[in-house]
């Protein structure tokens, strides 16, 4: 019985945030990390700061069913999975004329990107407050509103990188945002400028930020076990 479950277009992606413990067999976590990127899978690995968790594994691939064989896997090896996130790539449809390179890129990323250590992620929804709701204003409007807050992005071409996954239906938020840039001061310049956008302003509500810096999985376990 063939039990793959995929994504019409696009990957499943996947955020787990853990805990790192004395228990942990970092060999496993290594070998697990090591076979899943063999599988043609992608691993983003970023060691976090502040109390929320230690390290956060990024996994995109096309097939659910190795996500969640991802995630029994670190679980296994003694990560205390503290939080998650799932979501799918996905090609807004505020950007339907974009040229083909462009969605394929959105669709299918190829992470993590060259020089860019810093990195952060955090969740998103488009409010419906009575008095804000995005969800009833007609299409014209939120294009151009969408649009204003894409120009005010391409403002860090090169300098910040950002991964926008949809997540409604699947998960709490609507989105998830992973930033990934050469410093931290610039994680913090993008997400403050744009929020000055009347999108971002109005009808956006944030939930909770991870930070951190992009490493590979040798590395991370190193400084989690003798930091």
């Amino acid at each position: 019985m063939d039990l793959s479950l995929k994504p019409s277009e696009g990957l499943g992606v996947l955020h787990l945030f853990c805990k790192y413990q004395s228990s942990v067999d970092s060999e496993e976590v290594k070998k697990t990390v090591s076979e899943t990127l063999d599988q043609g899978l992608q691993v983003v690995v970023a060691v976090v700061l502040g109390h929320k968790a230690d390290l956060a594994l990024m996994v995109l691939g096309e097939d659910l069913w190795d996500l969640r064989d991802f995630q029994s896997s670190v679980d296994s090896a003694g990560l205390k999975v503290v939080d998650s996130y799932f979501s799918l790539t996905e090609v807004s449809e505020y950007a339907a004329g974009v040229p083909e390179e462009m969605k394929q890129a959105r669709l299918y990323p190829k992470l993590p990107p060259e020089n860019k250590t810093a990195w952060c992620f955090y969740p998103m929804s488009k409010r419906r407050d009575p008095e804000a709701n995005w969800y009833t204003l007609p299409y014209e409007q939120r294009s151009a509103q969408m649009h204003e807050h894409g120009r005010s992005g391409r403002n860090f071409a090169g300098r910040v990188l950002q991964v926008v996954t949809g997540s409604t239906g699947v998960d709490d938020y609507e989105w998830g945002v992973t930033l990934f840039a050469e410093s931290p001061d610039d994680l913090k310049e993008v997400v403050y400028t744009m929020r000055f956008d009347e999108a971002s302003a109005v009808y956006a509500d944030f939930g909770p930020f991870y930070a951190g810096m992009v490493s590979d999985i040798d590395d991370a376990l190193d400084h989690l076990a003798n930091g």
